[in-house]
């Protein structure tokens, strides 16, 4: 086994005291309407059983669209879907698990094409209109797509499992798992040029309005607690570091709201912080309680939360939707493992 999703091990743990039965086919599947305001559910799906897709919620009607790549080309999106782009009018879906990633219409979900010759790709991100990198898990690379070919041109040697990335001021920061450096890419020649020395396992990063990265990395679950740490982006060094207290915590899913100045992340909880403060929260904002709380999603408009439950990562996950306050507003079914969100305007 080469390829496994973030939480693919205690996936494989749980199965093992789960009746692996496929979900039976949804009899009440909303039609998409790509008119509508809404959100993107990427659903991972259950390790191995190639039955990832995406959905769509529209919550001014509360209707929700299951399986809209399958229904649109009659064929499986694959096994694991990672994560998911947009870009010049098309979507890109990262399939880990399958070493692919499909290129669709987002309006009507046909097939565009397929870049295959990938590892076991995690998140893509474009850093020019011709040119994407995709992070991967086990092939100590980063792959640089030609989006005019939809081709593979070119490795970028990083050892280690690569993770998020974000492109500002014309360098592209690099997540690693399995260090303690953020790497910085040129992406004029695709050649890491510097790295910073920041916490163990980087696993999200997102800017804040004040033009600062935060890096969230969970540590090691050993020796290395997780840290949530600002970088200067003129300077490329550390301005601040926030560690948290226990070594089972791995705190993960890092999001910022619209405005750029709170941020969010999971840790058996959902947790809520300013990026004016001065400690990390002690309480959650939202406890997971018996629930498995798996994607994260923040409205960039409204501010509502969407957190998903994979229940046992078989059975099909729920959504809950939440006010910036942390009350709950609904909840609704979704796909197996929702894990991602984009907000469709």
């Amino acid at each position: 086994m080469n390829k496994i999703s973030f939480c693919g091990i205690f996936v494989l743990t749980l199965l093992s005291f789960t009746a692996c039965k496929k979900d039976k086919p949804s009899t009440a599947n909303t039609i998409f309407n790509s008119n509508a305001s809404g959100v993107f559910i990427s659903n991972e799906g259950t390790f191995q059983f190639g039955n990832a897709d995406l959905g769509f919620y529209n919550p001014n009607d509360q209707s929700y669209a299951d399986e809209l790549f399958k229904s649109a080309n009659k064929r499986p999106l694959g096994d694991i879907c990672q994560s998911f782009y947009f870009i010049n009018n098309k979507l890109y879906i990262v399939v880990n698990n399958s070493d692919k990633i499909e290129i669709v219409n987002p309006n009507s979900f046909a097939s565009i094409g397929t870049i295959t010759g990938l590892g076991s790709p995690r998140y893509f991100l474009p850093v020019s209109i011709q040119k994407a990198y995709v992070t991967d898990y086990n092939s100590n690379s980063i792959s640089v797509i030609d989006l005019n070919t939809n081709k593979v041109t070119n490795k970028i040697k990083c050892q280690g499992w690569t993770e998020e990335l974000y492109l500002t001021h014309g360098k592209v920061y690099v997540c690693n798992k399995s260090s303690r450096y953020l790497y910085i890419i040129n992406p004029s020649n695709d050649q890491i040029q510097d790295s910073i020395k920041i916490g163990y396992g980087a696993n999200s990063i997102k800017l804040d309005k004040f033009d600062r990265l935060w890096v969230l990395a969970n540590g090691d679950n050993n020796t290395e607690l997780a840290t949530l740490q600002t970088i200067n982006t003129n300077s490329d060094s550390v301005i601040t570091t926030f560690t948290f207290k226990n070594k089972d915590e791995q705190p993960w899913r890092l999001k910022i709201n619209g405005s750029n100045d709170t941020l969010y992340y999971l840790n058996s909880g959902l947790y809520q912080l300013p990026i004016s403060a001065n400690q990390l929260n002690s309480t959650p904002l939202i406890p997971e309680n018996k629930t498995i709380f798996y994607g994260l999603g923040i409205d960039p408009s409204a501010s509502t939360i969407y957190v998903s439950d994979a229940i046992d990562f078989v059975q099909k996950g729920v959504v809950y939707r939440y006010q910036p306050n942390g009350i709950l507003i609904n909840s609704f079914k979704a796909g197996i493992s929702p894990n991602d969100f984009y907000f469709k305007p």
